[in-house]
């Protein structure tokens, strides 16, 4: 089902914006390859390419957004320092912009955060602060804000927002005629902001969001009409584990996205093993679940038809591949 609204919508971030967040970005970030996948093609029965964020700077699409709001901070902002909070991708990214551009940085995580996250937000010269759950994170990076250090919020910011929205920017450029692109959501910077993207330079391109089960804020936000606080984040797809979306993620979802598809862990699991085996990668569920998604959504499309798969993160330790291969099979 749609979930867009009649009548000429107005967001948070216009192209404009995301252009700009391209050219500032561009000498800091990589502009990953797009390209079609002949195996995947095959699954789908369609022509499917794959945008690989999971070949950008620390392993997903989060130094985008980090990046262009850093760049667009003041000089006392910098040197009040920044917090962030973060299940892991966005702890990353911070942390590398941040140390990058001289930028002091605390990252607030929860404790079930998976070591490989851990030490690398670490290794890129962070400091970490852990909290029992997601929730709490949240609640203590807004004490950090209120002491003084600027916020670098996951995806409630127009300049994050635009920042990863220059990989719809991107997609587009690369497929033109592309007719569909499926992108995971979290708290729906990388989807929204990607969907102004397409849908700026083609109104007729068909954006679809994916979540997992367990890590669902976005569908049970549009469900409800506003953003809801989840009880738990459940889902192994611990980097889609947003404890909630907002108001300007959810209006772009519900104006821009033909619909967001749910799937399960296992799924998620079973489309990473095959995407490992025929493209040789290893991606996140919450990558995978692109793909997941896709063949669930296959009769939406035709033989002509130009499918692209975000594959937003590959921050995966083999600790944890080994489990999900081990508890899903």
């Amino acid at each position: 089902m749609s979930f867009r609204a009649a009548g000429e919508p107005h967001h948070v971030v216009d192209i404009s914006a995301i252009r700009a967040a391209h050219k500032l970005v561009a000498p800091h970030v990589r502009r990953t390859h797009l390209e079609k996948s002949e195996s995947l093609s095959l699954d789908l029965g369609t022509n499917v390419f794959v945008k690989y964020e999971l070949f950008q700077k620390t392993g997903a699409f989060k130094v985008r957004g980090a990046f262009n709001k850093l760049l667009n901070m003041s000089d006392d902002e910098r040197t009040r320092g920044v917090v962030a909070v973060s299940g892991g991708n966005h702890a990353q990214a911070v942390a590398y912009a941040s140390g990058m551009l001289g930028v002091d940085a605390v990252i607030v995580m929860p404790e079930n955060t998976p070591q490989v996250y851990l030490d690398a937000t670490r290794g890129y010269g962070a400091t970490l602060d852990l909290q029992p759950t997601i929730a709490d994170a949240f609640q203590k990076m807004a004490e950090y804000e209120s002491n003084g250090r600027v916020m670098l919020h996951p995806f409630d910011d127009p300049l994050i927002i635009a920042g990863q929205g220059t990989v719809g920017l991107e997609i587009i450029e690369d497929v033109p005629d592309a007719t569909d692109v499926i992108i995971s959501i979290g708290g729906g910077g990388l989807a929204g902001g990607s969907a102004i993207a397409l849908k700026a330079a083609d109104p007729n391109i068909r954006v679809w969001g994916v979540e997992t089960e367990g890590a669902n804020a976005m569908s049970v936000a549009l469900e409800a009409g506003e953003p809801v606080t989840l009880a738990a984040i459940t889902s192994i797809a611990k980097t889609l584990g947003a404890p909630f979306v907002t108001e300007s993620t959810l209006a772009i979802a519900r104006d821009l996205l033909e619909s967001v598809t749910l799937v399960p862990d296992t799924e998620a699991v079973t489309a990473m093993k095959f995407i490992l085996e025929r493209l040789k990668v290893i991606t996140e569920p919450a990558a995978a679940c692109t793909l997941a998604a896709a063949r669930r959504l296959k009769h939406n499309f035709g033989p002509d038809s130009k499918v692209v798969l975000v594959f937003c993160g590959g921050n995966t330790g083999v600790d944890d591949l080994c489990g999900y291969v081990r508890d899903f099979s």
